[in-house]
């Protein structure tokens, strides 16, 4: 195998090596982090985890805790924040408030100490009314249209495999050009004056 073909296969695996595991250094984090405390509209209070340098969601399993003060004079809490399902950096407060106007504090131990106080109104939300469309039933079974991870390893492996054989034809294709250099003198020059001759 020639030298530029194994340098064009080695760069071709390292590409497919980035794309399928990532750059672990853009993951790393730490410090401080900041609390983004809202309302659902309900009676939930979400709890959105960033860290504080560059904004990215914190992964990392977050402990802390969620009290209130109404105007009226209740309480709740301190209640356990939860981790939401439906994404990484999302946490729930454990009890869902009473109907009123709060005042929310949220205050975390893990991965860092951070504490924010907003104002939350907590009420009964009425259910959507259906729209004609959502009164249909549904006829779309498909799967949803994301890559797979399975798709993108064989979208790799295929651009991998497209490179090493566009390298491969592109030098026999060089070589059948190579011109028919005449040989004039020499040993190879007398052995084929002697086949035309016999």
């Amino acid at each position: 195998m020639s030298i530029a073909l194994k340098n064009t296969a080695a760069a071709v695996l390292l590409a497919v090596l980035v794309v399928l595991l990532g750059a672990p250094a853009a993951s790393a984090h730490g410090g401080p982090i900041a609390l983004e405390v809202t309302g659902d509209g309900g009676h939930g209070v979400n709890v959105v985890v960033t860290w504080k340098k560059d904004r990215d969601p914190v992964t990392e399993t977050v402990i802390g805790t969620v009290t209130a003060t109404s105007t009226d004079g209740r309480s709740l809490g301190p209640v356990k924040l939860l981790s939401a399902s439906e994404g990484q950096s999302l946490y729930r407060a454990a009890q869902p408030l009473p109907t009123g106007r709060w005042r929310v504090t949220v205050t975390t131990a893990e991965p860092s100490e951070a504490k924010k106080t907003v104002a939350v109104i907590a009420r009964d939300v009425p259910p959507p009314a259906l729209s004609q469309a959502a009164k249909a039933p549904a006829t779309d079974t498909g799967r949803s249209a994301g890559l797979s991870l399975t798709t993108i390893v064989m979208s790799a492996v295929g651009i991998a495999a497209a490179a090493v054989a566009g390298v491969v034809a592109r030098r026999r294709l060089i070589r059948r050009q190579q011109p028919d250099i005449p040989v004039r003198s020499g040993p190879l020059a007398r052995m084929r004056s002697r086949v035309k001759d016999s």
